[in-house]
């Protein structure tokens, strides 16, 4: 008997042990450049802020320790920073609600082979591609054409830039949401809804007890991005309304960058409360996530 046949097959070298060999190698080749650039851009950028926000500095180089002074003063009434707080979560509220119901609907219209539906699909998509300054003064334009045959202004009075601000953040966001959810219907085994419509049930049955359940992983993508995006709005803001009138319709990032940037001795104060609203949004996006991810269900 030869020596070739005294092998075995099972001894030889697997196609995928080789390529996962092979990745095993070059994976920290490949993955530096990266964690190098998250590291400058992201990593080192923060650690430094988390301890500018306990100083008080002009410029990185003359910080003073002063412990939690800023924090302290971040929350006094003169600093606005919980009525910007307050506000962000009406209209972060409201814009989760709504975006992702009409995109929802949206994309379960143009899933239900329709003529047409590619054309109406880029449409909604366009308005994501416009800069967030130009919807803003865009629709400050548009709003007080309106409110212009009322003798009044979108700045006149607070819940008038807070409609504003949700109808900005639904026309920009719809189309990009409702690409997402296209996505995840047309993932939905057709065989689920073909054995609902067997045992009788009805479309809003199927849609409630099949599709969403099936549909639940790009909900929870959609209210991920819905939630972070609205809450670190800022462009539109500040060409919308700019925080008008007397900072009542200001979110949480205009007021930081106008506490950093427009005042003078208080850089401190703007750190800490930049830091506040970074630890504020993660909680807010790991708690959403873990609720959706525990409703998603495997096909």
């Amino acid at each position: 008997m030869s020596v070739c046949a005294l092998v075995s097959f099972d001894s030889l070298p697997k196609d995928g042990d080789v390529m996962q060999g092979s990745l095993k190698k070059y994976f920290p080749i490949f993955v530096l450049p990266t964690l190098i650039a998250f590291a400058i851009a992201f990593l080192v950028p923060f650690v430094m802020g988390f301890f500018l926000s306990f100083t008080d500095f002009t410029t990185i180089t003359d910080a003073t320790w002063v412990g939690l002074d800023n924090y302290q003063k971040a929350f006094s009434q003169r600093e606005g920073f919980l009525n910007s707080f307050v506000f962000t979560g009406l209209v972060v509220v409201a814009s989760i609600i709504t975006v992702n119901i009409f995109a929802f609907s949206i994309a379960w219209i143009l899933t239900r082979k329709l003529r047409g539906t590619n054309f109406f699909r880029t449409i909604f998509f366009m308005p994501n591609l416009i800069g967030g300054i130009v919807l803003g003064y865009t629709w400050q334009s548009m709003i007080n054409a309106v409110l212009s045959h009322y003798g009044t202004t979108i700045v006149a009075d607070w819940k008038y830039g807070y409609l504003g601000l949700v109808v900005l953040i639904n026309w920009q966001l719809i189309g990009y949401m409702m690409i997402i959810y296209i996505a995840g219907l047309q993932n939905v085994p057709p065989e689920l809804i073909e054995a609902a419509q067997l045992d009788g049930a009805g479309k809003w049955e199927i849609l409630r007890n099949v599709t969403i359940p099936m549909v639940m992983p790009s909900i929870t993508i959609c209210l991920f991005l819905t939630l972070s995006n609205t809450f670190k709005l800022f462009d539109q803001n500040l060409a919308l309304t700019n925080g008008a009138p007397a900072a009542k319709t200001e979110m949480v990032a205009l007021n930081i960058v106008n506490t950093m940037f427009t005042r003078i001795g208080v850089e401190g104060v703007g750190q800490a409360k930049a830091v506040i609203f970074v630890v504020v949004v993660v909680v807010f996006a790991l708690f959403q996530l873990q609720t959706t991810r525990s409703r998603e269900v495997e096909a």
